[in-house]
């Protein structure tokens, strides 16, 4: 309920506005994140301070992750001055995209100590944490589920998927190979016609009035492709790690990836050209280099 204290590690480009908007519903938050400068400029919002995942542990019932990959969320929550040490928490909400398996790991060993660890990794960029309209995948018991509903509908849409922890994770992943494959696809189509000497405005414009819109056409090429900035806001290390951990899952469940494996491959290369802090629109500037072309306005 509004008013109560609750925590979140992990206040960066997701997080940050997940805050803003747990603030501004009247919850007291109190937050830890090793970026000094994003911690204080919540704190002038309204958040409260933590100097470890453990003091906000120490602190709060209910206490949320978003973080950027397994090995943090893993050190966050189960080691030295982790989440696990504190003497409130009752529940762990992870917002991170980590694959199933560190998720059953992490759940095993909250629940040892009885902390309810409940999957529920996002999609919808930073505009879905700002707006409150991300998409909230959930996997938990649903005695768990029924106490939370209410309280992740503030950042959007809510999806129970299961009772059991990694079930969220997989959706996730799912999702944002969708993802990564119809930029893949929509920059190697977009270069070749504008190789071919089509305009990629009006390219873009029947093709999103096509069979072929997808998420890229529709939203990153107006965005960040075809203006130059390649900015929508989301780094070829997060999409490459979360696109890995999906290929690595399907051959772990005997299902094969020939597709998934290509895209893996594609944001591989984007990777080493144009570094891992570089936004994954970027692998049109691959497609571009190849073809000799660039698809801009």
């Amino acid at each position: 309920m509004a008013g109560e204290l609750l925590g979140f590690v992990g206040t960066g480009r997701m997080g940050g506005p997940m805050t803003i908007r747990l603030l501004a519903a009247g919850y007291r938050v109190c937050i830890y994140d090793r970026d000094e400068k994003m911690v204080q400029a919540l704190v002038k919002q309204g958040a409260e301070a933590a100097s470890s995942p453990a003091d906000v542990a120490n602190r709060a019932e209910t206490i949320f992750l978003s973080l950027p990959n397994p090995e943090i969320v893993n050190n966050v929550a189960l080691g030295k001055d982790g989440l696990i040490d504190g003497k409130m928490v009752k529940r762990v909400i992870d917002f991170s995209t980590i694959g199933p398996k560190t998720a059953v790991i992490v759940a095993k060993a909250m629940g040892e100590r009885q902390i309810s660890y409940v999957d529920a990794p996002v999609s919808g960029g930073v505009n879905g944490a700002t707006n409150g309209t991300l998409a909230v995948m959930v996997s938990c018991p649903k005695p768990v589920y029924s106490t939370i509903e209410s309280l992740l509908g503030n950042f959007g849409k809510v999806f129970h998927l299961g009772e059991g922890a990694g079930q969220a994770q997989t959706m996730k992943l799912a999702n944002n190979l969708l993802a990564a494959a119809a930029l893949v696809v929509s920059s190697e189509a977009m270069v070749m016609g504008v190789k071919a000497g089509l305009d990629p405005q009006v390219m873009l414009d029947v093709i999103n009035s096509g069979s072929g819109r997808n998420s890229a056409t529709q939203d990153k090429f107006p965005r960040a492709i075809l203006p130059g900035t390649f900015d929508f806001g989301f780094t070829t290390a997060l999409s490459y790690k979360d696109v890995r951990l999906c290929v690595d899952e399907a051959e772990n469940l005997g299902v094969p990836m020939v597709v998934g494996a290509a895209v893996r491959e594609m944001l591989a290369v984007t990777n080493a050209l144009h570094g891992p802090d570089s936004d994954f629109t970027s692998i049109c500037k691959v497609l571009e280099s190849w073809g000799g072309v660039t698809v801009r306005k």
